[in-house]
């Protein structure tokens, strides 16, 4: 814990958004965010905002990206038709300010925001909404293997070219401000996914223009269209350019909201801790997220203020089935006996990180507090992989380079303690060094010779199964793995209602999966932002829905 004699820290936890178990599904949504904007009253915003990032977007088409980085900017540009409150975690007006649901729990009918567009003029309506759904329940196959981890498969299982498997049935225009969703299957933390910022809602026009179904360039090293290059959505700010030191994002006049005080935002990327703590502390930038345990006291020292998120990640070893030793339950075994989680939290995370023994966060309903954890133990992992009948075969390790993300604030660090304490049970580890930006993400989450790797996942919207569907709801390049069982859970836990009977089939799940080992669940980490003494407020979220209209800075 952060001591009561240090001069300015600032200790700051969405814990209120965690607090909420599920929300339930209402036509009764609340009232509608502030539209101050158009009456004409408010103040011209004036003042600029320079953040700091780990490292530049991997593409700011938010449709087919999982990245952080990118979520970070289009939530800035682009907005969905559900919110969510930072206070209880409900759905929370959008674009659309109310909604209802039928049809037992298949139908779902959306009000429209009146007079809003989007930023190259085009309206926004049902029409815009259906052409941005239609768009992802279509995307083709090739564009679907040049960019793994969709999140429309993720949430609505599969596409147009296997209607049968998608929970996803159609999108129908009612009127221009009514708009109806219909599903296949019910599916209890539909509102809660629609709060993803992989769909909020991009200009038609724009992405016929940016041809965002085809990837022909490259951004991060990853596939993406000329949309991804260039955003069109209705949120507070419009893109500008991207440079080669920064991405810049401009208010736009035409807001249906409110526009705060923030004319112009900065994405400024620093590839190192140390780097971005001295452009915080030489005035370059005005913030940057993910401090690091590393640079925690010198940021104290330095009187910074320190603001703190409500874990809502967790950070894992992945194994990849695939490859052949690793199809053996004992060697997957002995490689989580071989990890002292307790010693890579204690020298790599900041402090309050907890070991994790499954992928749902604590304060996540479906939580299991009794999942099977093998614990660490090096000499039975010896033991099991001799038993195991391993050989000697080569693993390729791949670990990223050059990046920090909330759930892996220093990953070379952090494969060296794993990669040494896998060595020592005797596996031969081979390690594969990818800088981030080269396509890390798309080498460890495709099918390939990757056997372990390091990666975690950032939840996006309360509901469990935003981690283990989006983990293990179905067959995937990352992990190899394949449990009918397993998704055939996951599958009747999504409809299931609220309550007692989904909590347990969702502890159930927790068990099964952990029971197998896929992968190794080693931290639920803790992550932080630092903030020049310039910002009175930060709009900090557990779920990263931070919005620079809620920024306020010192005059």
């Amino acid at each position: 814990m952060v001591s009561s004699k240090l001069r300015r820290v600032t200790l700051q936890i969405g814990a209120g958004l965690l607090a909420v178990a599920l929300a339930s599904c209402t036509a009764n949504p609340g009232p509608a965010p502030s539209t101050s904007a158009g009456s004409g009253t408010q103040a011209e915003p004036s003042k600029t905002f320079n953040f700091g990032t780990p490292s530049m977007p991997l593409g700011l088409d938010p449709a087919l990206t999982n990245d952080s980085e990118s979520y970070r900017v289009t939530r800035q540009v682009m907005e969905g038709l559900v919110g969510v409150d930072a206070s209880t975690g409900q759905p929370t007006p959008l674009l659309a300010t109310a909604w209802s649901q039928g049809n037992d729990g298949l139908s779902y009918d959306f009000t429209l925001r009146s007079k809003v567009t989007f930023q190259d003029g085009t309206a926004f309506d049902a029409a815009a909404v259906c052409s941005n759904f239609n768009r992802w329940f279509n995307f083709p196959a090739t564009l679907r293997q040049q960019a793994p981890g969709i999140p429309f498969k993720s949430v609505f299982k599969s596409f147009s070219d296997e209607p049968s498997l998608s929970i996803f049935k159609n999108c129908k225009v009612v009127s221009g401000d009514h708009v109806q969703i219909n599903l296949s299957k019910p599916f209890t933390g539909f509102l809660q996914a629609l709060t993803l910022p992989a769909f909020a809602m991009s200009s038609p026009k724009a992405l016929s223009d940016g041809n965002a179904n085809v990837l022909d360039k490259k951004l991060g090293g990853q596939p993406a269209s000329s949309y991804a290059s260039h955003p069109v959505g209705t949120g507070p700010y419009a893109f500008s350019s991207w440079t080669a030191d920064r991405i810049t994002l401009t208010s736009y006049k035409g807001y249906w909201g409110d526009r705060g005080e923030i004319a112009t935002v900065n994405f400024i990327p620093f590839d190192y801790p140390q780097a971005r703590l001295q452009a915080l502390l030489a005035g370059t930038i005005d913030g940057y997220d993910l401090v690091t345990a590393g640079t925690f006291d010198q940021l104290v020292r330095k009187g910074m203020q320190i603001v703190q998120r409500d874990p809502f990640s967790v950070m894992y070893l992945g194994m990849n089935e695939s490859v052949a030793p690793l199809q053996n339950l004992g060697v997957r075994q002995a490689i989580e006996m071989a990890i002292d989680k307790d010693t890579i939290i204690h020298k790599f995370f900041i402090d309050n990180t907890s070991p994790a023994s499954q992928f749902v966060p604590p304060k996540l309903s479906g939580f299991n507090n009794n999942a099977p954890s093998l614990g660490y133990d090096p000499g039975k992992a010896k033991e099991l992989l001799a038993k195991s009948g391993y050989k000697g075969e080569e693993l390729k390790f791949y670990y990223p380079l050059n990046v920090t993300r909330a759930y892996l604030p220093t990953p070379e660090k952090i494969y060296a303690e794993i990669s040494a304490e896998l060595t020592a049970i005797g596996l031969n580890i081979k390690p594969v060094p990818v800088n981030w930006d080269d396509g890390y993400l798309e080498k460890v989450q495709s099918p390939g010779d990757h056997a372990l790797h390091l990666l975690g996942w950032n939840g996006a919207y309360s509901d469990p199964d935003n981690f283990v569907g989006t983990l293990f709801g179905d067959n995937n390049g990352e992990f190899g793995y394949s449990d009918p069982q397993v998704f055939s859970k996951i599958d009747r836990a999504r409809g299931l209602p609220d309550g007692s009977d989904r909590n347990s089939q969702y502890q159930t799940i927790n068990a099964q999966i952990a029971a197998t080992v896929p992968a190794v669940p080693i931290a639920f980490p803790i992550s932080a932002l630092a903030l020049s003494d310039r910002v009175e407020k930060y709009p900090a979220s557990p779920v990263l829905n931070e919005v620079f209209t809620n920024v306020r800075l010192k005059s």
